[in-house]
């Protein structure tokens, strides 16, 4: 089975970078999903260039694990956090 790798590039609401990440943070999310079946990886990375800007990159052991990780009853929370503070979202497979 081939890993499947994901860069995730979110553009925050102006000056909301921070705050989004806090909230990210503070709802336990990123190491909630570290611990789910198949993730490998699941970071996120600031921009020196762009204020604004999110990288977030995934890695899971089969799509089909990366798929059951979106229908997790804490990513409709991360989905609330997104909405409130990310202008837009970019998804890359590798």
């Amino acid at each position: 089975m081939k890993p499947l790798r994901l860069l995730v590039t979110y553009t925050a609401k102006p000056g909301q970078r921070d705050a989004f990440l806090r909230a990210v943070l503070q709802s336990g999310v990123p190491e909630t999903v570290r611990q789910e079946d198949g993730c490998l990886r699941y970071d996120y990375f600031l921009s020196a260039e762009r204020p604004d800007e999110i990288l977030l990159i995934e890695e899971w052991a089969s799509a089909e694990q990366q798929q059951t990780h979106l229908r997790q009853p804490y990513m409709q929370q991360l989905k609330q956090q997104k909405a409130q503070y990310i202008a837009e979202t970019d998804v890359q497979t590798l």
